[in-house]
């Protein structure tokens, strides 16, 4: 799947010499392929943790800019200009996340005479602020959603105020993205919560606590608007993405264009995006999101515009058959938009889905750990953007996405075909991912009709960790006999962690034709430290942990101790920092009360009581911990021993519940 390159023979191939790319991951190797195609040299940056991820490889030099934390690393603008000007970049492109739409480093990049490839401060500094934003276009005639953009209101006022607009309502952060930190309020009982929680989350992430208040529109798409501007007053838009396959504002699945537009609807959407980018002096790549009524699809409102790359704008690429990246090189070195309206078209469908690390039967809480085997999807109209390894270790310190798979067909039907067949074929071991979620998500009947909202993935049934089938076991069974033989003749204890594409009946050792095997049977196995065994096969990935029988019976006999009790102790769900403390030590907390917020991969968790009880705790805000590590225990009330609620408290579905998630990702 190539893209043509939409630009004028005359002009010149390479807008720049060298560019530092101040980014990690997918997106950067993205951005890094484009600057090879071009011949720009091109630098990457990285923190300790990502000295031998693949964007550092791929590239043609590379900077250390500091230790693993982001915010010593990635989120520092000095350190960026710094490695810009030790490597003699010309420009930096931020990719998204990170710096990108941070008005204070574009500047900085002016100021130490490099170029930044985004928009100028003045767009930044208006779209970055969700209230100013708004105002600021419905000022240009851009429908907006009903909704209170008042930053000089607090928490009393700002809730009175709410009162006017009326319920279901949505509370945002102003300087945030990516869904982090709204909160859904639909009385004022729920507002009083939702407007110090969203405060709290906006504060720790954003540094500005600012809020709005926005009318909730029930069942609505969202749909967003991709533009392209130069320096020379041309504006443009590729038409439209439909983003509605969401969850807690997150965007899982993205498609265009949207199955819902007409010809006419498009045009005008297009139309109301290029006039909120004008009114910014817009420059380069960016996209306008709208809330679309799926009853009234003519009727459409603005949400925000995001000053940069998106995460989904691949399925833009492939309709298009524009290079994005290329588009924003150009436009940054001063060209003029080669393009006009009327060049572009639209041809077939394209849909993205977004591999995380996350366990979704737990919550979708982030995954981390060392990823054992890391194998791509291949096919027609297949595309992978990714930038992850076998062998590397996924930790918290940054965004879970791993990878987009992408998927193109003549019409929506053959690319969600593709897309599903490309997702049976990933391989991911050795961590969680939601390959499975995705599949079930795209057979769903409404995603396949496209009838979507951005409420559908919510009003899904919770997923359900599914047991081992039995010809899953028989094959782990076989793969463990086999292991100890393999490991003997290579003499070594990690001969089955490093095996790749692995099919039962033809190991390693033997040497066997790998063609002659169980078509049934795994492709890829490997083994991880805790001895459990994961493997690829037609019917999904699967983990087989390793039998250990004194274990299951000492966690019976303690709730059998504890009168069938959930298990006192609250554990964090995964490794992180505590960034609240809800609750004092010896207070008394009801099941469901929350306890303890912790903050990993851009999402925060409250940790919440599954029993009544007398709260004890055993952490403090800013303390850093480790999955499962006990952050309090709750003391039972004796009267609460064996009752029915006990009973049920101490349920799987209960213990996943225990852990919220309020937001989380890129975007």
């Amino acid at each position: 799947m190539g893209m043509v390159d939409a630009v004028d023979a005359t002009r010149p191939t390479r807008p720049f010499d060298r560019v530092l790319v101040a980014n990690r991951g997918e997106i950067a190797v993205r951005v890094i392929r484009t600057l090879r195609r071009l011949g720009i040299r091109s630098i990457a940056v990285f923190s300790d943790a990502d000295a031998d991820a693949p964007h550092v490889r791929l590239a043609d030099d590379s900077v250390r800019i500091g230790p693993a934390a982001a915010a010593e690393s990635y989120l520092d603008p000095a350190r960026i200009i710094a490695a810009a000007r030790e490597s003699g970049a010309e420009a930096i492109h931020p990719g998204y996340g990170f710096l990108s739409e941070h008005a204070g480093f574009a500047e900085a990049c002016r100021t130490a005479g490099i170029v930044f490839i985004g928009p100028g401060v003045q767009a930044l500094e208006i779209m970055g602020d969700k209230i100013r934003a708004k105002l600021h276009v419905e000022a240009s005639g851009v429908p907006t959603v009903p909704g209170i953009a008042d930053p000089s209101l607090d928490d009393t006022a700002l809730a009175a105020a709410g009162e006017s607009v009326g319920y279901p309502l949505l509370v945002k952060p102003s300087a945030g993205g990516g869904g982090k930190g709204m909160q859904i309020a639909r009385d004022a009982r729920e507002l009083a919560a939702a407007i110090p929680a969203a405060r709290r989350v906006a504060r720790a992430a954003f540094g500005d606590d600012t809020l709005l208040l926005e009318r909730l529109i029930e069942r609505p798409r969202h749909i967003e608007v991709q533009v392209l501007a130069d320096d020379f007053g041309d504006v443009i838009h590729l038409g439209e993405r439909e983003c509605s396959l969401q969850r807690r504002h997150q965007k899982v699945i993205e498609e265009a264009p949207s199955p819902l537009l007409d010809a006419a609807t498009r045009a005008r959407i297009g139309q109301a995006a290029c006039d909120a980018a004008r009114s910014v002096d817009y420059r380069g790549a960016g996209t306008v999101e709208f809330l679309v009524s799926d009853a009234a699809p003519g009727d459409f409102f603005f949400i925000e515009m995001n000053t940069r790359l998106q995460v989904e704008h691949p399925v833009t690429e492939l309709v298009t058959g524009v290079d994005l990246v290329e588009q924003q090189l150009r436009v940054a070195a001063g060209q003029p938009l080669s393009l006009r309206q009327g060049d572009v078209h639209l041809a077939g469908h394209a849909i993205e889905a977004r591999l995380y690390a996350e366990s979704p039967e737990r919550g979708f809480l982030p995954s981390t750990g060392e990823l054992l085997v890391w194998r791509e999807p291949a096919g027609a109209g297949v595309r992978v953007d990714g930038g992850i390894r076998s062998r590397q270790q996924i930790t918290a310190d940054y965004d879970p996405m791993l990878a987009k798979v992408i998927a193109y067909g003549a019409d929506r039907a053959e690319a969600i075909s593709r897309l599903d067949a490309a997702l049976a074929d990933t391989v991911v071991l050795g961590i969680d991912t939601n390959l499975g979620f995705l599949r079930r998500l795209l057979a769903e009947p409404a995603v396949q009709r496209g009838d979507l909202d951005t409420g559908l993935i919510d009003r899904m049934p919770e997923p359900e960790a599914d047991a081992a089938p039995p010809e899953v076991l028989a094959a782990a069974a076989t793969v463990r006999s086999a292991e100890a033989i393999v490991a003997a003749r290579a003499d070594g204890a990690h001969a089955w962690l490093t095996a790749r594409d692995w099919r039962l009946g033809a190991t390693a050792a033997d040497g066997a034709d790998a063609d002659a095997t169980d078509a049934d049977g795994p492709d890829a196995v490997a083994t991880d430290a805790d001895g459990a065994l994961w493997l690829h096969t037609p019917s999904g990935i699967w983990r087989v942990p390793a039998a250990d029988r004194r274990a299951a019976l000492d966690a019976r006999l303690a709730m059998i101790e504890r009168g069938g009790l959930a298990d006192p102790e609250l554990r964090a769900p995964m490794p992180g920092t505590v960034t609240a403390v809800l609750v004092a030590d010896g207070d008394t907390v009801a099941p469901g009360d929350a306890v303890v917020a912790i903050e990993a991969m851009k999402m925060e968790h409250r940790v919440t009581a599954a029993i009544a009880g007398v709260v004890r705790l055993s952490i403090a805000v800013g303390q850093q911990v480790a999955r499962d590590q006990a952050v309090a225990r709750v003391e039972p009330h004796h009267e609460a021993s064996g009752t029915t609620d006990a009973a049920d408290a101490a349920s799987p579905r209960a213990a996943r519940a225990a852990a919220h998630p309020t937001a989380h990702h890129q975007e």
